[in-house]
């Protein structure tokens, strides 16, 4: 997540210097406090929250048993991740379900701030989740409104229901009885955005809740737009009384001061964030795994899940028995770009890799268009050369370059990654350990 690019290299920093020196003093403790609380505010975390959370590590930090441990800066770096995890809400909360069909979800928040995609995409998560999700378009005053959740719908794969530009209220009450009518277990309002609050917003909201009464009043907050946001959730849940946050546009290259501030002003928590622009990119918000990826420490669950979704268990299953027979050939490492490429941008999955930034492996450093080439060579391949790549000689290996675009270059050094991949498989199928940089 680029979101957290600069404050994880600063908290680095820092903890690198505290584990260079071995036993801590309490001088050395609050001035690596003072750096934290420093990069905390670069990255437009709410001053007041800054302030608690270096008071409740100093707290623990300075303690006789963390000062006279044997490692005592994995001790600090221990409670930094911690209290974190608490900050942004100790765990995740899931959707609350109404005891009697439909679940209704009410989706508010500023002009801009992607609430009508976020729409399609709960609805897509919710439709993967063996639910029936109605969509309801309830924004009758930005223009195309209507048509774009239309748009996001027949993405997702789910239906829609509007009544024009009559009243929003009227129209959010009439989906929840057609709701009751057609069998949708769950009814998502997108709800009418401004540019800023306004009393004419705020008092419809009321109005539409009162007459629906929402199992859940999610709000949208774009991450980009910093300590903005976190006013802004402050004063729609003093209205309100929201029962949640959902982040947009996490990929984005911003701070994310909101993402550590927004639990702590409105005391709800944060249930999803988007992170990237596909149907597919809503994730449900984990404090616990979003801490491990601002400390740098990778993200382990989140990267499994990923790759669940992007390989059927049968597909493992034979993936393995291939590996265990040392019969993996080109076109099953065709197979592992494409699912690669279904688990999301690479530069993110990197994130979620334990000690990538220590090796040097980053969003940075990493090329997408190597892999479309790579796909490229590999179908301009007969299949008999991607079934045994020793044939491929140097005339063969010219007429693939020409059939993908490519070089003889290119040909040679996919070539030569396809056997070091295979060497690798080799290795782990004997117990061997190999360096992960090498992956």
């Amino acid at each position: 997540m680029a979101i957290f690019g600069s404050l994880q290299e600063k908290l680095s920093h820092v903890f690198s210097k505290l584990t260079k020196r071995g036993r801590l003093t309490e001088l050395e403790i609050k001035q690596a406090m003072r750096e934290i609380r420093i990069a905390l505010l670069e990255a437009d975390v709410n001053v007041k929250v800054a302030r608690d959370f270096i008071t409740a590590v100093s707290e623990k930090a300075v303690g006789q048993k963390i000062l006279e441990s044997l490692s005592p800066a994995q001790q600090v770096i221990k409670i930094v991740n911690e209290e974190l995890v608490a900050l942004m809400g100790s765990t995740n909360q899931k959707l609350a379900v109404a005891s009697n069909p439909p679940t209704v979800i009410m989706m508010c928040g500023l002009q801009g701030a992607g609430k009508t995609t976020l729409c399609g995409k709960l609805a897509l998560l919710l439709k993967k989740q063996g639910k029936k999700p109605l969509l309801t378009a309830c924004d009758i005053y930005r223009p195309a409104a209507i048509n774009q959740l239309k748009v996001v719908a027949e993405k997702a794969g789910v239906e829609v229901f509007e009544r024009g530009t009559q009243d929003p209220v009227k129209t959010a009450k009439q989906a929840v009885e057609h709701a009751k009518s057609y069998g949708f277990d769950t009814v998502i309002i997108d709800t009418a955005g401004r540019l800023h609050i306004d009393e004419a917003l705020m008092e419809e909201l009321e109005r539409i809740v009162e007459k629906v009464n929402p199992t859940e009043i999610l709000l949208t907050v774009d991450s980009m737009t910093g300590q903005d946001a976190v006013n802004v959730a402050d004063t729609f849940n003093k209205r309100l009384e929201i029962s949640g946050v959902v982040l947009t546009k996490l990929d984005g290259d911003t701070r994310g001061g909101a993402t550590l501030s927004v639990k702590a002003v409105t005391g709800k928590p944060i249930k999803f964030c988007s992170v990237g622009e596909k149907l597919g990119d809503l994730e449900p918000f984990h404090p616990d795994r979003m801490a491990s990826r601002i400390l740098g420490m990778g993200d382990v669950l989140s990267l499994i899940e990923k790759a669940q979704e992007a390989v059927t268990e049968q597909e493992m299953k034979e993936m393995e028995k291939k590996l265990r027979s040392a019969s993996f050939t080109l076109t099953d490492y065709l197979e592992q770009f494409r699912a690669l490429k279904k688990m999301g941008n690479l530069g993110d999955l990197l994130q979620m890799v334990p000690g990538a930034s220590k090796m040097g492996l980053s969003a940075d450093n990493v090329d997408e268009k190597k892999m479309e080439r790579a796909q490229a060579i590999i179908l301009s391949m007969t299949q008999k050369e991607r079934d045994n790549p020793l044939i491929i000689g140097s005339s063969r290996k010219k007429r693939i370059a020409a059939g993908s675009g490519t070089t003889v270059q290119d040909v040679n050094q996919l070539l030569k990654q396809y056997d070091q991949a295979k060497q690798m498989m080799k290795q782990m199928k004997n117990g061997r350990k190999f360096p992960f940089g090498r992956m």
